[in-house]
């Protein structure tokens, strides 16, 4: 049996991996999550997995999990998310350094194997490689997001160089799938197509996105452990598929026989970068098939929301 932590455990991404890794009998699940952006719904059912109300920000919320649970495994996926609310509340942001060392330094005294850590593309800030590759492209985002996340790289590296504590970084490049709320462009542009509203876009609407499917990441993910892969490595989880923003909607309309206008909005001061296209090779060579096509994505968000 296998004891693991995932923490943000109530996120979209988090909440799909813990059911993922709860098929498995023999693995038992414990998630913590503050529910500031997670929601309880999203924690499976299941009689492996256990819910406890916390904020890894604080070390009182989560020490005693460590010493019932003996966990083997560490997913670190807490963080506040969302470009506008992590643009409009910087010093919440940096309160997640606290739970990166915290979760660092318990998993380090109660002799964790390995933490799994969501950092994120925005840690490549603006393209300066295209396709942006793990270990060749310079990490140079100055937002607080961005920073902290690149911040959480470092902590896990540097305890793995002193300590022995085996790490693997993923790098997610915009999930999507049924369930994420409407903080995130897929879901928000679906939701006003199929409403008949306006469908708002930040300037000219060529910047550009690679979209992952909820299931390809969670295959990666949850693969990682399972087939002991990625070990002290960092991993770009995302299609390279690119699309502009301006297509998105486009497609999006179609693809609902939507009425909803297009309405251009003034580019935002920061936060959104003009493109992204990641090195998924890595990725790719894990799965050994092709990744779910946006269209077809889409079309099961669609249906489900329709």
């Amino acid at each position: 049996m296998a004891n693991i932590l995932i923490t943000g455990g109530a996120g979209f991404i988090a909440g799909a991996l813990a059911a993922r890794l709860a098929e498995d009998p023999a693995n038992f699940v414990v998630i913590i999550d503050n529910l500031i952006t997670g929601q309880k719904s999203r924690v499976p059912l299941r009689e492996n997995i256990v819910f406890v109300r916390g904020d890894v920000n604080e070390i009182r919320d989560i020490q005693s999990l460590f010493s019932i649970h003996k966990f083997d495994y560490v997913f670190h996926y807490a963080a506040l998310v969302g470009v506008k609310r992590t643009l409009d509340n910087p010093v919440s942001v940096l309160r997640d350094i606290d739970g990166i060392r915290n979760i660092m330094e318990l998993s380090v005294e109660h002799k964790v194997k390995r933490v799994f850590y969501s950092s994120s593309s925005e840690v490549y800030g603006e393209p300066v490689h295209i396709p942006q590759n793990e270990h060749t492209t310079p990490l140079n985002s100055r937002l607080p997001y961005a920073i902290v996340k690149n911040l959480g790289e470092a902590f896990l590296k540097s305890y793995q160089k002193e300590y022995g504590l085996d790490y693997t970084v993923f790098r997610f490049f915009n999930t999507y799938g049924p369930g994420q709320s409407e903080d995130f462009v897929v879901t928000r542009f679906i939701r006003a197509a199929l409403e008949g509203r306006d469908i708002t876009v930040y300037g000219d609407g060529m910047q550009t996105r690679t979209f992952c499917f909820i299931d390809d990441n969670v295959e990666v993910c949850a693969g990682a452990l399972g087939k002991d892969v990625f070990v002290n490595d960092v991993v770009n989880v995302g299609s390279d598929d690119e699309v502009t923003i301006l297509d998105l909607a486009k497609l999006i309309i179609s693809l609902t026989g939507s009425e909803s206008k297009i309405v251009h909005l003034p580019p935002l001061e920061e936060g959104d970068m003009t493109r992204r296209k990641p090195d998924n090779a890595k990725m790719r060579d894990f799965l050994r098939r092709d990744l779910l096509p946006l269209e077809s994505g889409l079309r099961e968000i669609i249906r489900i929301l329709s």
